[in-house]
Parts: C-alpha cells; structure tokens; sequence
C-alpha cells in the first residue's frame, strides 16, 4: 500500500488505519502475529519510529498486545465485542 505523503493525515495512522481494518476484517485474526517492523517497513516504505507510532496506536486502542522476543499479536477480544465491531 502506499502512504500518501502529503495528505493531511500522518503516515503512522494511515499504517494504523490500515492495519486496523486488516485486524477488523479477520484477515488479520485474533490470536496471530501482525507482520514484523521488517515486513512492515518493506510494505510501507517508512522509517521504523513511524510503524512503531503506529502500532502504539493500535495498542491504544486494546487491538494488539506485543510479546517481548515474540512479537506483536491480535488481542482476543469477546465474542459480543467482535460481531459488534468494538473492540
């Protein structure tokens, strides 16, 4: 996907926008690693700090939780959460 640079919206949350409707889809399943900060930066072409705003973003938000030396993962969310959309 390509950030657009010069739109009014930082690229952090683009990624994160973009990530989060990966996530809400289930393309992108609760349980699972999210792709690395390596794939993740090939993906989008940004700097590191960049995808790592993002992420913060999303565990913010209580989507993603990360596992030191593992990664970071989808967080299980509650059936009634998940049909509604919530998180």
């Amino acid at each position: 996907m390509a950030i657009d640079r010069d739109g009014p919206v930082p690229p952090y949350q683009q990624i994160a926008d973009t990530l989060r409707k990966r996530i809400k889809s289930g393309e992108i399943p609760a349980g699972r690693r999210i792709p690395s900060l390596v794939e993740l930066e090939q993906e989008y072409e940004v700097a590191r700090d960049t995808l790592r705003k993002a992420i913060q973003v999303l565990k913010d938000e209580g989507l993603v939780q990360t596992v030191q030396g593992m990664g970071t993962f989808v967080t299980e969310r509650a059936p009634e959460e998940a049909e509604n959309g919530q998180r």
